[in-house]
């Protein structure tokens, strides 16, 4: 992460939210069809996040402001649309064991 964004998730102004790879690529096909805009694979998490709370706000009546920010096109990304929209995306979950077995492998630097 960027260091602002890392201070301020520090600071408790935001919070990090893991999204599934083909709740991303739904969210962004349906903002396609919506918007006429395909966006890159890297904003849909902040979309779907935002079609959550629009769902959640709806569900319970709750007047709110949902912002969001769109970086990007998917143009170059049309592979992976391909893989989401012929059913073979895959999401994978996360596995603490693999990731601390990994950072085991970094070494130490003295400094």
């Amino acid at each position: 992460m960027a260091p602002l964004i890392s201070h301020i998730y520090e600071e408790g102004m935001l919070e990090a939210v893991a999204v599934p790879q083909t709740e991303c690529f739904q969210a962004a096909v349906l903002f396609a069809r919506t918007e006429g805009i395909v966006p890159a694979p890297e904003p849909t998490h902040a979309i779907a996040l935002a079609i959550r709370e629009a769902l959640k706000a709806k569900e319970t009546g709750e007047e709110t402001i949902i912002l969001t920010a769109l970086c990007g096109h998917g143009h170059f990304d049309l592979a992976a649309y391909d893989t989401y929209l012929r059913g073979s995306m895959v999401d994978e979950n996360f596995d603490e064991a693999r990731l601390q077995a990994a950072l085991d492998t970094i070494p130490v630097v003295a400094g």
